[in-house]
């Protein structure tokens, strides 16, 4: 296959994971089902893609409504009825805390006529950052900051964030008793735990400060004193946890999961399928170390070129982690890609591409990136070392260099890690 129509297909792949995500498409059904409550309807939300989803729903649906939602810098809409807030991801700013406050004295004094309708996708955690009594913006900035360089998982990161809240794990539903709380979200967490999901504002939430606790210790994290001293006393008992699964002032809220990382590649997979290759589908949940996994694609990669036939095209989602050791800028695709493309060793006949569907990988405003058989002979006929450069964890940089980066600017979605892996030892339609 051409390099420039290997190149193609995999974008093509990766738009059609991004189209079916997109909020104006996998709302609409949703919103064409939704009946006016007796009372007023208050939208709120938080995530990269929550302002598309109230334009969605402001555009689609026909009845009063109100509301405020934030979203991150570059991210907004233009709405009407709905005020859009930008505000920092992923170290939260004083404007994200600000509206998190707003949002949570919105859907407060609300009857049992009116409906809160809650939009939550990826980047609703940092987004929706409101430091419970005794803890500052700041210390969830550092303790943000040392999560995000940790390794930890989004789920273990999350546990944290959920104990360090005034609105997360559950409490946002809470205050917003005894309103009936609807919750569409897009989902952006391995295996669409809900309450993972931006940390879960309107879900039960199973993880206790002893977990949070945890997790601090495992990744050997020194938090401000501030928030040593909150986690023990919440783990004492001494300060309210989040409401639990059996929670009865949850009992009339109801969450509904509009988009999933699975959809999307299932989208994908129907491009490649149409192009007449065989789709492997590895899962939607993957996670480990970026570089690791990248490797252990590689080798697959190389396995099936051997085998010859059609071309194949092997897809994955799910949330990789990245562990800090250089001075580079990061992004767990773009490390993971990297990773794959030094094993694969410019293997003729192997193309990658991994990108994040919220259009930023890392804190880069870069999706991720693409390569091919002669990336790394690119790369270093300009005089740079792959592996050195992977090692210093500059895969954007990398990437950049040889003019293979993936720009796509707010996709206004989010649905994890897209990965694809182009196989063509023959020529499609051969």
């Amino acid at each position: 296959m051409k390099d420039a129509d290997a190149r193609a297909l995999l974008r093509a792949m990766f738009d059609a994971a991004l189209a079916v995500a997109r909020p104006e498409t996998c709302l609409a059904p949703f919103i064409a089902k939704l009946q006016p409550p007796k009372g007023k309807t208050v939208v709120i939300g938080a995530g990269k893609a929550s302002a598309a989803m109230a334009k969605a729903v402001e555009d689609q649906w026909p009845h009063p409504l109100e509301g405020l939602v934030v979203t991150r810098y570059g991210y907004g809409e233009a709405c009407k009825r709905i005020e859009i807030v930008e505000a920092a991801h992923p170290v939260p700013d004083a404007r994200g805390r600000e509206t998190a406050a707003r949002i949570l004295q919105r859907v407060q004094g609300l009857t049992a006529d009116d409906l809160v309708l809650c939009l939550i996708s990826g980047g609703a955690s940092a987004l929706l950052s409101l430091p419970p009594p005794g803890l500052s913006l700041e210390d969830k900035q550092a303790v943000n900051r040392a999560l995000l360089k940790s390794g930890a998982n989004i789920v273990e990161m999350n546990t944290v964030r959920k104990h360090l809240s005034a609105i997360k794990g559950g409490r946002l539903a809470v205050a917003a008793q005894p309103a009936h709380v609807l919750s569409w979200l897009i989902s952006d967490v391995p295996n669409d735990d809900p309450g993972v999901i931006g940390s879960g504002p309107t879900v039960a939430d199973k993880t206790t400060f002893a977990d949070a606790l945890a997790v601090l210790a495992k990744y050997r994290i020194d938090p401000p004193e501030s928030v040593l001293a909150h986690l023990k006393a919440g783990a004492a008992g001494k300060v309210g946890e989040t409401p639990k699964p059996d929670d009865p002032r949850l009992a009339k809220v109801e969450t509904i999961m509009v988009a999933t990382p699975q959809r999307s590649l299932e989208a994908a997979a129907a491009v490649g399928r149409q192009r007449g290759c065989e789709v492997i589908m590895l899962g939607d949940n993957l996670e480990g170390e970026a570089r690791d996994l990248g490797v252990a694609h590689a080798r697959q990669a190389l396995d099936l070129l051997k085998r010859g036939g059609k071309p194949v095209v092997v897809l994955s989602g799910g949330e990789t982690t990245v562990t800090l050791r250089g001075k580079g800028r990061g992004g767990r695709n773009v490390e993971y890609l990297l990773a794959e493309a030094i094993a694969a060793n410019g293997a003729p006949g192997v193309w990658g591409l991994a990108a994040d569907t919220d259009g930023v990988d890392g804190a880069e405003d870069i999706a991720g990136a693409l390569f091919g058989p002669d990336t790394l002979a690119r790369a270093r006929a300009k005089g740079h070392d792959p592996q050195a450069m992977l090692d210093d964890n500059d895969g954007h940089g990398f990437f950049g260099l040889v003019g293979d980066s993936i720009v796509t600017g707010p996709t206004r979605t989010n649905v994890n890690d897209f990965r694809a892996t182009l196989i063509a030892p023959t020529p499609i339609g051969s």
